[in-house]
């Protein structure tokens, strides 16, 4: 490890461009794309600011960590799926229950409810064709200015990296998992 000396200055100037809602995406293959946006959910409410959390993947009776808390929060969270693809006994009725909830979570969006709204995993969807890529870029391209909209799941379409302000590829570097660890909970769920 190489020691540094701390800035004695700030290192960047402060941008003097209009606040406004931000298209954020956290990708990838590393561990920390839901995480992330969570923590941003948090910090949201912390705020005051209202925050809906769409979860494309999870099933809607999910009772995983983040469910509990965000349940005791006060901060909604909606299972929109039916698990993983490979954990499905109908990819149809998966593609369907993805369109169902896009349609949800796209009313939300337009609404101008919500300061922040999480769509985790949408990526899923997307890349799997369940969901139109472009009904979710026109969504996030006409959405009101104030709403903050979070996607997060692997192999982000190009076309959403574009349109974003904000983009962060988790990167793994080492996981437990290759190395024979089975997902802990209250880490991986």
């Amino acid at each position: 490890m190489q020691i540094e000396t701390p800035p004695s200055e700030k290192p960047y100037e402060k941008p003097e461009g209009e606040r406004r809602g931000l298209v954020i995406v956290n990708t990838g293959d590393g561990k920390g794309k839901s995480t992330a946006a969570f923590g941003l959910a948090l910090r949201a409410h912390g705020r005051g600011k209202a925050v809906k959390i769409y979860q494309f993947m999870k099933v809607p009776s999910a009772r995983f960590g983040e469910h509990r808390m965000f349940e005791q929060l006060g901060i909604p969270i909606e299972g929109l799926g039916d698990g993983f693809s490979w954990k499905s006994q109908d990819l149809e009725h998966s593609a369907q229950l993805a369109r169902d909830g896009w349609e949800r979570a796209r009313a939300a969006i337009l609404s101008g409810a919500h300061f922040l709204v999480v769509l985790d995993e949408i990526t899923y969807p997307l890349i799997y064709g369940w969901l139109p890529l472009d009904s979710v870029l026109e969504t996030l391209r006409t959405r009101p200015k104030e709403v903050h909209v979070v996607l997060t799941g692997r192999r982000c379409p190009p076309e959403i990296v574009e349109l974003a302000d904000t983009v962060t590829e988790m990167q793994m570097v080492k996981h437990a998992f290759k190395a024979g660890i089975p997902a802990q909970r209250g880490i991986e769920d």
